[in-house]
C-alpha cells in the first residue's frame, strides 16, 4: 500500500479516486490530474519537514513548496478586508506573468498560536514530474552572466515595465531583491512581493541594483547597461517611459542580429453542439502562412455573438476591418516604427471594428439580445516583438520550452473582482455569472471600449496560440500544451497537424461550443552581434501618461492614446551637401503650396485616424506647438476618465472609465503620497449593461459590485491621478455636461466558464 503522501485525488468529484503522483490522468476515470505546485509566504525557516502533509492536503517538497494533493477542492480564504496584503497580489493580476497569484490561505496551529501562511500559485519552478524534483529558477543576478545579449536587454526591458505598477502597490522593493527576482527562459518571474517601506525605493536605486550587472554584461551591450544604470542613478532618466524608450533603441540595434522565421496556421470547426459557425479567423482556416516570403503575418481569432441573429456577421467584419488597418500599419521597415505608436494604432483598428459592428447594430435597429458582436485576439509578430490585442474572453498563450503562459485576462466578471481586490481568482470563478463578458466588439460605441495591447520581447523559439473558449474552458489547453504543442518546438509535429488534434480534443473533451484556434510558430536564429550597442540619453523628455495596467498581460505597452504610428528618423546626422542654387525658388513655391494646403486642411476639420506610415517628420522645420493636456498640468474644468480602476478605501473604488472634473489642484502636505492633491467632482461611476448572446453571455462595463455609493466629490493624489491615463482635451466632448442613460438591468450568465 502506497503512503498517503504520495497520493493525488482526482478533481472529477464524481470519482475522486486516489492516484500515485507521477500518473498525469486518474487510473479509473481518465480526467488530467492537475500538479498544483505552490510557494509558501511564511515567516519562518520553513514551513514543516518534507513528506510531511499539512491540513490533510498539502505535501511539504520543499521548505517552502508545497504540493496539493486535493486540487479539485478550493483552498481556504479569509475575509480580504483583514489580509490587506494580498490585494497587491490580486490588483497586479494583469502582470500575472511575472507575479504570482494568490492560491489560498493555510492556517497551521502552532502551539497555542495559529500561522496564516499564503499560498501562491504558480512561483517559478523548475519540476520534473517523473521523478518529482522540484527546484527554484534560477536568480537573475546568477543566470545573467550565461544568457545572450539580446536576452539580457529584454530582462532589463520586462523590469522596467514591472516598475511603476510595483511602485503603486507599495512593492517595487521585489525588483530590487535578488532572491526574489528570479527567471524562466526569457521572463522575469517574482518568487513572492517584497512590500515597501515607509518610502517606495525610486529609479536611482534601481539603477544602482542594475550597476552590479554591467561587469558580467555580454560585450555587445556592457558599455550599454552601464550607460543606463548611470544614468538612471544621476537622475538623466527620470522616469520608466523614458527608460523604457533608451531599452527599446539598444533592443531595435541587437534585433538586427537575429532573423525570425514565422508559420501561422488557422482551424475552425462548428463542433457538435452547435448549428452554425460563428466564430472566424485569418488567415483563413486551413490556409498556412508563412514570413518569408509574406511581409506580413497576422493572426486574428474572432468568436462571434449574437447566435443566429448574426455572430458570424460581426466576427468576419471585424476580421475584415482589421485586416485591412494592420496592412496599412506594417509597410515599414520594423527599425523605423515606434512601438507605442504601433501599440497605439492596433488599439484604433479594434475601435474601428467595433464602431463598424455598432453601426450596423444600429442601421438595423438590433437592441438587447439581438445585438451582435464579437471577441478579438489577434498576435502580430514584427521582427524580434509580438505584438498581442484582445478584446472579449478569446485568449492568447505563449509556449515555450519553460512553460505555457495565459498571456491575456479575460474580459470577464471574475476577472474584474480580482482586479478590483475583491475576490481571489480560484474563487471569483466559481461564483455566479462569473464568466459574463464586460466588453466585447459591437455592443457600443468604441469610447467605452478598452482593448488590452501588449507586446512581448522573443528571443527564444515559441508558438502562440490564439483560441476561441471552445477549446480554453475547463483549462484544456493547460492540460494538453506539452503533449499537443511542446513537440512543435522539438520539431516532432508539425503545426498543421497540432491544430487538428486540439480542434479534436475541443469537440471531445468540452463540445459546447464552436470552436477556432490559431497557431504561431515563431523561430529564430541569433548571433552576437560584433558592435557595441550605444545607449542613447535624450536631453529632453517629454513624459507620456502610461496606463499599463488598462492594457494588461504583461503590460508592456507605451504611449498615450493620442499618439499615431510613426516612423523613427534615422539618428545618423545627415551630411553635409551643397544645395543647387536654381532649385531654391521652385522649392520656395512647393513649401507654400505645401502650407497652404495643411491651413485648408486644418480649417475642414479632416483628419485620417491613422497616420502615414511612411511619412516622416522633417528636422529642418521648427514649430511651436499648443501645449497638449496632460496629467503633469491639469487646471480646473478639465476632465479626466479613468484608464484604471482606483481604490479609494472603505469598499469604494473608481471603476475604469469613470469621467471626474477637475475642480481644484493644489499642493500635497504629504510629499510621501505624491506631489499634489487633486480634487474632483465624479461625474459617471457606471455605464450601460447590454445582454449579448445566445450563449446567455451578458455583456456588460458594469465595475462596481459590492461596493458603496460614490460621494459626489473626491480628494486624491498625485500618485493615484497619474493611473487614469486619459485627459480629454478641449475639443472633446464634455461627458460631465451630459446626463447618463440608467443601466439596462439583464439576466446574467450561468454558464459555466
Amino acid at each position: 500500500m502506497e503512503n498517503d503522501a504520495a497520493t493525488l485525488y482526482c478533481p472529477n468529484e464524481n470519482c475522486q479516486a486516489a492516484n500515485p503522483l507521477t500518473h498525469k490522468f486518474c487510473q479509473r476515470c481518465s480526467t488530467p490530474l492537475p500538479k498544483n505546485y505552490l510557494w509558501a509566504v511564511v515567516d519562518s525557516p520553513s514551513v514543516g519537514s518534507p513528506g510531511e502533509i499539512l491540513a490533510d492536503r498539502y505535501l511539504i517538497l520543499d521548505k517552502f513548496v508545497l504540493l496539493d494533493t486535493k486540487p479539485g477542492l478550493l483552498a481556504l480564504t479569509p475575509e480580504l478586508d483583514n489580509l490587506q496584503p494580498l490585494k497587491a497580489y490580486l490588483r497586479l493580476i494583469p502582470y500575472r506573468l511575472h507575479v504570482p497569484q494568490v492560491y489560498g490561505v493555510l492556517f497551521v496551529a502552532d502551539g497555542s498560536s495559529h500561522r496564516e501562511i499564503l499560498l501562491l500559485e504558480k512561483p517559478p519552478l523548475l519540476v520534473d514530474d517523473n521523478i518529482q524534483q522540484v527546484r527554484l529558477g534560477s536568480e537573475l543576478t546568477t543566470a545573467w552572466h550565461d544568457a545572450t545579449s539580446m536576452r539580457q536587454l529584454n530582462w532589463l526591458w520586462q523590469i522596467a515595465h514591472l516598475w511603476q505598477p510595483l511602485v503603486s502597490e507599495g512593492v517595487a522593493s521585489s525588483l530590487l531583491d535578488s532572491y526574489v527576482l528570479r527567471v524562466e527562459g526569457s521572463l522575469v518571474r517574482l518568487l513572492e512581493l517584497r512590500f515597501d517601506s515607509a518610502t517606495s525605493p525610486e529609479l536611482p536605486q534601481l539603477g544602482e541594483f542594475w550597476q552590479q550587472l554591467v561587469s558580467t554584461a555580454k560585450p555587445a551591450i556592457a558599455e550599454f547597461v552601464n550607460r543606463v544604470s548611470l544614468a538612471l542613478i544621476q537622475g538623466e532618466i527620470n522616469s520608466t517611459d523614458q527608460l523604457i524608450g533608451v531599452l527599446d533603441r539598444g533592443l531595435a540595434g541587437l534585433g538586427r542580429s537575429q532573423t525570425p522565421t514565422i508559420q501561422i496556421i488557422t482551424k475552425t470547426d462548428t463542433g457538435p453542439s452547435r448549428q452554425r459557425n460563428e466564430d472566424a479567423c485569418s488567415p483563413p482556416s486551413g490556409t498556412p502562412v508563412s514570413k518569408p516570403p509574406q511581409p506580413t503575418a497576422l493572426a486574428i481569432v474572432c468568436d462571434g455573438i449574437g447566435g443566429h441573429e448574426g455572430g458570424n456577421v460581426a466576427s468576419n467584419l471585424a476580421i475584415e476591418t482589421i485586416q485591412q488597418q494592420v496592412q496599412q500599419l506594417t509597410k515599414v521597415p520594423y527599425d523605423h516604427i515606434d512601438p507605442a505608436m504601433l501599440l497605439n494604432d492596433l488599439d484604433k483598428a479594434v475601435a474601428m471594428a467595433n464602431d463598424k459592428i455598432s453601426q450596423r447594430n444600429d442601421s438595423e435597429n438590433r437592441q438587447g439580445r439581438q445585438r451582435m458582436g464579437t471577441t478579438l485576439v489577434m498576435a502580430l509578430p514584427v521582427a524580434h516583438e509580438m505584438y498581442i490585442t484582445h478584446v472579449g474572453d478569446s485568449r492568447a498563450y505563449w509556449i515555450t520550452r519553460h512553460g505555457c503562459y495565459q498571456v491575456t485576462l479575460d474580459d470577464d466578471v471574475a476577472s474584474r473582482e480580482v482586479r478590483l481586490g475583491y475576490a481571489i481568482y480560484r474563487e471569483a470563478v466559481q461564483q455566479s455569472a462569473a464568466g459574463s463578458l464586460v466588453q466585447a466588439l459591437g455592443m457600443g460605441s468604441s469610447t467605452s471600449l478598452h482593448p488590452t495591447s501588449g507586446r512581448f520581447m522573443l528571443d527564444e523559439d515559441a508558438v502562440f496560440l490564439l483560441t476561441s473558449d471552445g477549446l480554453s474552458d475547463f483549462d484544456r489547453v493547460e492540460e494538453y500544451w506539452e503533449t499537443e504543442i511542446l513537440p512543435i518546438l522539438a520539431g516532432e509535429a508539425n503545426i498543421a497537424t497540432v491544430a487538428d488534434r486540439l480542434v479534436e480534443i475541443a469537440n471531445t473533451k468540452n463540445g459546447h461550443d464552436n470552436v477556432t484556434v490559431a497557431l504561431v510558430h515563431y523561430q529564430v536564429q541569433y548571433w552576437e552581434p560584433e558592435i557595441t550597442i550605444q545607449a542613447v540619453i535624450p536631453q529632453s523628455y517629454s513624459a507620456k501618461t502610461v496606463d499599463l495596467a488598462s492594457r494588461g498581460t504583461d503590460a508592456t505597452v507605451l504611449g498615450s492614446p493620442n499618439h499615431k504610428t510613426q516612423v523613427i528618423p534615422d539618428t545618423e546626422p545627415a551630411k553635409n551637401r551643397q544645395f543647387p542654387l536654381q532649385w531654391i525658388v521652385p522649392l520656395i513655391f512647393v513649401l507654400a503650396a505645401g502650407f497652404l494646403g495643411l491651413f485648408v486642411k486644418q480649417l475642414r476639420g479632416t483628419s485620417p485616424i491613422f497616420s502615414n506610415p511612411l511619412q516622416t517628420q522633417n528636422p529642418g522645420i521648427e514649430t511651436t506647438p499648443i501645449r497638449p493636456r496632460s496629467l503633469a498640468n491639469l487646471s480646473p474644468g478639465w476632465v479626466i476618465k479613468t484608464n484604471n480602476d482606483i481604490s479609494l478605501g472603505n469598499n469604494q473604488s473608481l471603476p475604469r472609465g469613470t469621467f471626474l472634473e477637475v475642480i481644484e489642484k493644489k499642493s500635497n502636505p504629504n510629499p510621501t503620497s505624491g506631489s499634489f492633491l487633486v480634487s474632483m467632482r465624479v461625474c459617471t461611476n457606471k455605464s450601460t449593461q447590454t445582454p449579448a448572446n445566445t450563449n446567455n453571455t451578458a455583456v456588460t462595463t458594469l465595475v462596481t459590485p459590492n461596493s458603496k455609493p460614490l460621494p459626489a466629490t473626491v480628494l486624491l493624489n498625485s500618485s493615484q491621478v497619474n493611473r487614469f491615463g486619459v485627459v480629454l482635451q478641449s475639443d472633446a466632448p464634455n461627458p460631465c455636461k451630459t446626463v447618463t442613460q440608467p443601466p439596462v438591468t439583464e439576466p446574467s450568465d450561468t454558464s459555466p466558464t
